[in-house]
């Protein structure tokens, strides 16, 4: 195995874990107990606050960022939200939700702020540049905890493979639509589950189907992604932090009970 492939793999292996925990505050109940408490309408702030550390974002731009929803989602959900809680409030709610849940969930972590320290590392040495959503995460104010300091982290992180999955994929001529419906975790169950209507569903899974090397695509895109990773793990860190950062995100996935890719 080559040095490259090795990084690589050590990418894709710390995939699920970054992935779930990262984003698992996102649903949570500390996020609808903060939308409660800043008066913004339910299952709003997950919108308004991710792109809010982007400004004020119109519905259809934050639809292109998100990838995933249908632009009829961010017309109806946006608006009300951008009215009733400017950008600025609604980064901190949205830092402040994955703080409590990192809180509850993440305290009893060995170490949380060496893992932090070590996701932070290679967070500040990608190159942001055509990512919007992780350039603004990136740059935002940090939590001071350690627990909150690693849901951040690996929030942060989970914005930089994102940002560069989307790139991937647009290399290999694939929607971010049409690569859930590749995804053998994803398929039109998943698109019902992200507010498409079963209609719109059914046509999506139609067209994406009729594309050439449809999965083919989707599993070099997951490639690409794991070589860009891998290549910022081999620039950020030693290869003895790397064995560190590999053991402690794996015994976070168990901690956290999440499954392996």
């Amino acid at each position: 195995m080559t040095a490259i492939e090795g990084v690589a793999e050590l990418a894709n292996r710390i995939r699920p874990v970054v992935q779930v925990l990262g984003g698992k505050f996102m649903t949570s109940p500390e996020l609808a107990e903060v939308e409660a408490e800043v008066g913004l309408p339910p299952r709003s702030l997950y919108l308004r606050g991710r792109s809010a550390v982007l400004g004020d974002v119109p519905p259809k731009v934050a639809a292109e960022l998100f990838g995933i929803f249908p632009h009829w989602l961010f017309d109806f959900v946006l608006p009300p939200a951008t009215a009733a809680l400017d950008a600025p409030s609604a980064v901190r709610a949205y830092a402040e939700s994955s703080a409590r849940w990192s809180r509850i969930n993440l305290s009893a972590v060995s170490e949380p702020g060496r893992l932090a320290e070590l996701l932070f590392r290679v967070v500040d040495a990608a190159d942001a540049s055509g990512l919007a959503l992780f350039a603004g995460w990136k740059n935002a104010e940090r939590p001071s905890g350690d627990a909150e300091r690693l849901g951040f982290a690996l929030m942060v992180f989970r914005e930089l493979r994102g940002g560069l999955h989307f790139a991937a994929l647009r290399a290999v001529g694939l929607s971010v639509p049409e690569a859930v419906v590749a995804d053998p975790e994803g398929g039109r169950a998943r698109l019902l589950r992200t507010a498409w209507p079963e209609e719109a569903a059914d046509e999506l899974v139609a067209s994406a189907e009729r594309k050439p090397d449809l999965r083919d695509r989707r599993r070099h895109a997951e490639a690409l992604t794991d070589d860009r990773i891998g290549e910022l793990l081999a620039s950020a860190l030693t290869e003895p932090e790397r064995v560190e950062l590999d053991r402690r995100l794996a015994d976070l996935a168990t901690f956290a009970q999440v499954a392996a890719s």
